[in-house]
């Protein structure tokens, strides 16, 4: 933890103490600044009073003697309505930011530069991809944000230091003064509209990655979904735009629709990388993410070589499209991150012989979106609590049996895939659906399937 010294002598009220609550809160009070904090569960409070942080209850505080409220990112700032802490700041004319703003007045002219990626699918892959490439270029670069580390948890600023870091529309709401050396979109399909009211304000959010960039910042933007592609449209003049599609081949920005990753600049070809024999890296959503990270490296003056000796050494990350075994020719993989429709359809694009693990809390929608992918699966296994649900949209079309839990799932995948004999079958746990109704949380539903998968293979050893 650096400290945060912008806010010296100011009395700040810090109101959210989690993760990024409790660390920008111990930064700004190592930092000289007068602070109350406050959250509304008791562990939390426990545990920011035994690090020293004062506690007041700010409902009943005046907030006209404060000069900032810092917000947790996961209280509501706007929809469905105000947090009441929000409409006290407003009403006394004091501005409401987050963690993310203060570290990026704290790094300002220190001579760090900083790389956003945001998005609804992939920001954490690419986040952590982008941090390996840059590493593995020899920059001195580090990775935080939402993909886990706290920003005042990670090293303090330094001339060359390149911070990269995932953020989710929460914290860009709390960011006015977000400007990024190098700003990612992913990609914008429907998530957390009950936090922005409609998909127009969520797209409007998640624009504000690109909105303050001027001469010499870059702009990295999808153009595969219409949401992404007309924020693209609607750059900023003075920035350098480096548009990205796996859908089609760009002539003027970073393409890889058939796996080869190509960059051009004004129809003149400049690098060349073939992506598909990286197991990390499979599948065209894993491609997006290459193509994103790729222009970030070159933002941040990597050499095309540089960034394709990254994407060959990177491990990838746990509970996305990773591989955890293999017994013959069945392939298991932990797909567990894949929480909606839309990221497993990413998993069931990638393999054609599947048999999958799906099931959990159903979202909006269900799995009926992935109809066109049944054919990919040999068999579905369906737990939790909403397995019925999902058994609907494949009756009469793709085999299935309603399992319950992760563990039998995983054993009458892995013995139909090896009775059946099909090659390169794929034991494919992508659940299309939240994890609460088992797990807390979709990590430790991913590391339920790996202990199955692993206490399979060794049983499978020892005959």
């Amino acid at each position: 933890m650096f400290p945060a010294t912008r806010f010296k002598g100011r009395k700040i009220a810090v109101f959210g103490l989690a993760r990024s609550g409790l660390a920008s809160a111990l930064a700004l009070q190592a930092g000289g600044a007068d602070i109350i904090a406050w959250d509304d569960g008791e562990e939390a409070r426990r545990e920011a009073a035994a690090a020293g942080i004062p506690l007041r209850d700010l409902s009943h505080a005046d907030f006209s003697g404060f000069a900032t409220l810092v917000l947790s990112p996961g209280i509501p700032l706007t929809h469905p309505r105000p947090h009441w802490s929000v409409d006290r700041a407003r009403a006394a004319g004091i501005e409401v930011i987050g963690d993310t703003e203060i570290f990026i007045r704290e790094i300002a002219g220190t001579g760090s530069r900083l790389v956003a990626i945001t998005g609804t699918n992939g920001k954490s892959t690419t986040t952590a991809l982008t941090g390996h490439v840059l590493r593995s270029a020899g920059l001195d670069a580090h990775v935080g944000g939402n993909i886990g580390t706290a920003v005042f948890q990670l090293p303090p600023p330094a001339p060359g230091r390149v911070y990269v870091l995932e953020l989710s529309s929460y914290q860009i709401d709390l960011t006015p003064g977000l400007e990024p050396d190098a700003a990612i979109l992913m990609n914008l399909t429907p998530d957390h509209l009950d936090r922005h009211g409609d998909m127009a304000g969520y797209a409007a959010v998640k624009a504000k990655i690109f909105a303050r960039q001027s001469t010499g910042e870059v702009a990295i933007c999808s153009l595969d979904d219409d949401w992404s592609a007309a924020i693209a449209a609607a750059l900023p003049a003075a920035s350098t735009h480096r548009p990205f599609s796996v859908q089609r081949r760009l002539d003027d920005g970073i393409s890889a629709p058939d796996g080869v990753l190509r960059d051009c600049l004004r129809g003149e070809a400049q690098a060349k990388l073939d992506l598909r024999d990286l197991n990390t890296l499979r599948g065209r959503h894993n491609w997006q993410n290459a193509c994103a990270a790729y222009g970030a490296g070159r933002a941040m003056g990597a050499s095309a070589e540089a960034i394709a000796e990254g994407f060959r050494s990177f491990p990838g990350l746990a509970h996305r499209m990773e591989e955890i075994g293999r017994a013959g020719d069945v392939i298991f993989i932990n797909d567990s991150k894949a929480t909606n429709a839309d990221a497993a359809e990413k998993a069931l694009l990638s393999f054609d012989t599947i048999y999958w693990i799906a099931g959990g809390l159903m979202k909006a929608g269900g799995i009926e979106p992935l109809r066109p992918l049944f054919g990919r699966v040999v068999r579905a296994y369906l737990i939790g609590q909403d397995a019925p649900a999902l058994a609907a949209p494949l009756e009469g079309s793709t085999a299935y049996r309603i399992c319950g839990t992760i563990e039998q799932a995983t054993a009458a995948a892995a013995r139909d895939a090896r009775a059946e004999n099909r090659g390169s079958a794929v034991v494919l746990l992508s659940p299309a659906c939240a994890s609460f109704d088992q797990f807390p949380n979709f990590e430790v539903r991913g590391d339920a399937f790996r202990k199955a998968v692993q206490d399979l293979l060794r049983e499978s050893a020892r005959c």
